[in-house]
């Protein structure tokens, strides 16, 4: 419990002390004022309804949202626009898909992002499972490109394509039939298509999805550390029972993270193979109290290779650190491991358990964590027989790319 209790300490601290980065960007607001602000850059998976801004470094944190705002942009980063739409929301879940191909369009007011602004402008929202695209003139509001997958039967789904036959009509300069034939209701089809309607047109282009290139990012570190174990196990119907103690053993890992593309990489999964041992040999004493009290040597040899599994969240401090959170759930692969408890020689299983951790990060190449697991059955396979093995883990780590 002490030990909980300090990484939830670590824990309230690594998120009071995380920066917010505020960038360089304006807003637009309803009376037509254009004001040049610094902008908290979420990097908004989906599109949002709000933003955090100051007027400079030193001033207050203030907030807009959409129904006070006609526009607002940060630079180098992205652009979007208020507009009320019909809006498709319509599922494409297989179980929430309907049978219906016309779309079910509802009236909403939201914030679309620029992909392409032109003559020709596409633009994107995504909310939940709805991902759209809409176009838009210098003369006309934005109306969504459709698309819609539903069912034709129990079996089997349509499409609904619509939007080939709205950019046949809608850009008639340089497109070729083949080419709509083929075209995917996906981003990078649809800014091609765009930005080609565009250049043949003469117009001048920006393309947003240029400045907003996002890539996940993978890691491979190396691990070490040390783990402050302890074990205790004993018969469950009889009065045998041994405390190993706590035991400082050596660790070694390696990690392979992947940093999500969004949320200005926030966000990341990650796999830590790992080699850990807990190996030790104390005195105990069986049926203590009984005329067949018995004294003897406990022993446990346990080795194996523990594979946690989870998600990580970043605080940016500056630049060059960060500190981060993370939980896992941790598969346990035992390596010929053993126990001898009075007479009996126990073979020891393979457990499972979850963990939890803080660390520091450095210039993306050096870091520390502290983690703690919970409790791990390692003879979870006989019935009359109980364990309880806890660690709490100190690991550095260096981060090879």
């Amino acid at each position: 419990m002490k030990k909980i209790n300090l990484l939830a300490c670590l824990l309230s601290t690594a998120i009071y002390y995380a920066q917010i980065k505020f960038e360089k960007g304006y807003f637009i607001d309803n009376l037509g004022n254009k004001k040049e602000v610094l902008i908290r850059n979420v990097d908004w998976k989906e599109n949002p309804v709000d933003f955090e801004y100051k007027s400079d470094i030193s001033s207050d944190t203030k907030k807009e949202n959409i129904n006070n705002v006609q526009e607002f942009s940060i630079d180098g980063s992205g652009k979007y626009i208020r507009a009320t739409v019909m809006l498709d929301l319509s599922s494409g879940n297989l179980d929430l898909m309907s049978d219906k191909k016309a779309p079910n369009f509802k009236e909403k007011t939201i914030f679309l992002k620029y992909i392409i602004e032109g003559k020709a402008t596409l633009l994107y929202y995504e909310e939940d499972n709805i991902r759209r695209f809409f176009y838009s003139s210098e003369k006309s509001n934005p109306q969504q490109l459709i698309y819609k997958p539903y069912y034709i039967n129990d079996d089997s789904i349509a499409y609904n394509e619509d939007y080939k036959k709205q950019i046949a009509e809608y850009l008639k300069c340089g497109i070729e039939n083949e080419q709509l034939r083929n075209i995917n209701y996906t981003k990078k089809d649809l800014a091609n298509i765009f930005t080609q309607y565009n250049e043949c047109s003469g117009a001048h282009v920006v393309d947003y999805g240029k400045l907003d290139v996002k890539k996940g990012l993978f890691h491979l570190s190396i691990r070490p550390g040390i783990n402050f174990s302890s074990l205790k196990s004993q018969y469950v119907y009889e009065d045998v029972k041994a405390d190993f103690g706590s035991q400082t053993s050596f660790r070694i890992g390696l990690e392979f993270e992947y940093v999500l593309p969004f949320n200005k990489n926030k966000w990341a999964f990650f796999v830590e193979p790992t080699y850990q041992y807990y190996k030790k040999n104390v005195e105990s004493i069986g049926y203590e109290g009984y005329y067949y009290e018995h004294k003897y040597n406990a022993t446990v040899d346990y080795k194996s290779i523990e594979i946690p599994i989870g998600v990580r969240h970043y605080f940016f401090l500056n630049d060059q650190s960060k500190i981060f959170v993370n939980a896992a759930y941790v598969a346990d692969i035992n390596m010929k491991s053993s126990m001898k408890l009075l007479f009996s020689e126990i073979e020891i299983g393979s457990g499972s358990n979850f963990v939890i951790g803080a660390g520091y990060k450095y210039n993306n190449k050096f870091s520390a964590e502290f983690r703690v697991g919970t409790s791990r059955n390692l003879l979870r396979d006989y019935q009359n027989l109980d364990s309880d093995y806890k660690t709490a883990s100190l690991i550095l780590g260096y981060t090879l790319f």
